[in-house]
């Protein structure tokens, strides 16, 4: 079965840095397109970033520069490390594959950005 389990996440001050990991299984992740996703209280699910199988990637331009999203096929594992973390970057984030809406999300790992 299809899983993808983010961790990685916690409280930091502005400014600071975090890196995210999600494990996924139950797929043969080297052959898939996939995305680190945020969703914020009220807030709809937002594509952060996305990495495509060769390895080409995209980013919200809110996070251009700061986010780096990259993945090990060996492992089976999407990374994403963020630096000069911004109190708007708060929310819980996950990963998936990109355009397979019946995925199962999981919990996410919350991010928090505060001083």
């Amino acid at each position: 079965q299809v899983q993808f389990v983010a961790s990685g996440g916690g409280l930091v001050q502005p400014g600071g840095s975090l890196r995210l990991s999600c494990q996924a299984s139950g797929i043969s992740f080297y052959r898939y397109y996939m995305a680190w996703y945020r969703q914020a209280p009220g807030n709809q699910r937002d594509i952060v970033a996305t990495i495509n199988t060769n390895g080409r990637t995209t980013y919200l331009p809110s996070v251009n520069n700061r986010f780096t999203v990259f993945r090990d096929d060996v492992s089976n594992t999407l990374n994403l490390q963020m630096i000069r973390l911004k109190p708007e970057d708060t929310a819980v984030y996950y990963c998936g594959r990109v355009d397979y809406q019946d995925d199962p999300w999981g919990q996410g790992t919350q991010v928090t950005v505060s001083s």
